[in-house]
C-alpha cells in the first residue's frame, strides 16, 4: 500500500470529489450503500461523499493499492481512504474511472465498500 502521488490520478480523484454534489460523480455499489444506511443511519451517502471531499481537500492520504481480486481485475488499482465520521473511523474503498484526465468533469469515483477501519 502506497500513498497516491501520481499527479494525473490525484487530479482526477480530486475532480470527481469536487463534483460530488452532482449526480453520477461519486457512485456507490449496493453493498456500500446498504452499509451506510444500516451503520450510519443519520448520514446519507451524499454526506459521506462530502466528508470524503473534506478529508482529501485537507490533504488526507489516499492509499493506492494494486488490485489483485478477480472480480475487480479490470481496474489496475483501488484507492482507500480512512477518516472519522460520527465518532467512527471508516475505511472507504474506491475505484477511479476517467477517459480524459484533463477534463475536470470526466472522472468518476465508485465507492466499492465501506466499513469500520
Amino acid at each position: 500500500m502506497a500513498p497516491l502521488t501520481d499527479p494525473i490520478l490525484l487530479a482526477a480523484y480530486r475532480n470527481a470529489l469536487a463534483n460530488r454534489r452532482y449526480e453520477g460523480y461519486v457512485r456507490w455499489t449496493e453493498v456500500a450503500q446498504n452499509w451506510v444506511r444500516r451503520e450510519l443511519g443519520e448520514y446519507t451517502v451524499r454526506a459521506v461523499a462530502q466528508r470524503m471531499f473534506e478529508y482529501v481537500d485537507r490533504g488526507g492520504e489516499i492509499d493506492q493499492v494494486e488490485e489483485n481480486r478477480p472480480e475487480w481485475r479490470h481496474y489496475s488499482h483501488h484507492f482507500d481512504l480512512r477518516f472519522d465520521l460520527g465518532g467512527r473511523r471508516l475505511y472507504v474503498e474506491t475505484r477511479l474511472q476517467f477517459r480524459d484526465p484533463s477534463d475536470p468533469d470526466d472522472p468518476v469515483i465508485l465507492v466499492a465498500n465501506v466499513h469500520d477501519a
